[in-house]
């Protein structure tokens, strides 16, 4: 059986190495992410295999699907071979991809640890070049009432109401809260402003006896945890 080379058709691969075929020969774990993504987009260009073409955008992001799903409409479809329709299909299933990491969480009976609360809110705070601040809700037993954005801000920074974030954990009847927000630059260590908001918030949660239970910052890939660092006070 033929071997595939660079410029070679899928159609005139061999079975076990073009994507669909291989999918069903091996399942989806055996495809690579080039291959997943040469599925979305069904063809190249005149000089590329939709694989081929799919390698070189993920190489332009460095191999790296955070960076990937970053990029916009237009930034796919400067590619060669690709056009707004490719490159819809490709975003619309990278936010699939993060909703339902988000649905497996919201079905948990609790809110157990503070990797639960990044899984929760990993669809709203990462791939974006922004500030965004959440406040998560939660019951007697620190089951998910709501997620909710209070505010979108900058590169460097968001406003935040302490007085709206008390309103609507009392709306909802909330008996503790978590907060969150991301750091668009990946550096996931506190700002003094992260630290003097989160002082703060905790002196109003406790005067209302609504407790603050974490304040998380969201990177692309990492988080870091106040109640984890012991930096709660």
């Amino acid at each position: 059986m033929p071997t595939k080379t660079r410029n070679q058709p899928i159609n005139q691969w061999a079975e076990d190495d073009r994507p669909r075929e291989k999918m069903l020969l091996k399942g989806k774990s055996a495809l690579s992410n080039a291959e997943l993504i040469a599925l979305l987009i069904g063809s190249g260009n005149d000089n590329e295999s939709a694989v081929q073409l799919a390698q070189r955008m993920l190489d332009n992001a460095n191999n790296n699907l955070i960076e990937f799903s970053k990029l916009s409409i237009e930034e796919l479809s400067r590619f060669r071979g690709m056009g707004k329709a490719k490159a819809i299909s490709i975003i619309a299933a990278l936010e699939l991809g993060k909703r339902r990491v988000a649905e497996r969480v919201l079905q948990q009976t609790k809110i157990k640890s503070s990797r639960d609360v990044y899984d929760l809110l990993l669809p709203d705070l990462t791939d974006n070049y922004y500030e965004a601040f959440f406040v998560v809700l939660l019951d007697r037993a620190n089951k998910v009432i709501r997620k909710l954005n209070i505010s979108r801000g900058g590169v460097a920074g968001t406003v935040v109401d302490p007085k709206k974030i008390f309103k609507m954990a009392l709306d909802h009847n909330a008996s503790s809260i978590i907060l969150a927000h991301n750091h668009p630059s990946n550096n996931l260590k506190p700002s003094e402003n992260d630290i003097r908001l989160t002082k703060k918030l905790q002196e109003a949660g406790k005067a209302l006896e609504i407790p603050v239970l974490d304040h998380i910052i969201v990177g692309n890939d990492n988080y870091y945890s106040f109640a984890d660092d012991n930096n709660l006070s």
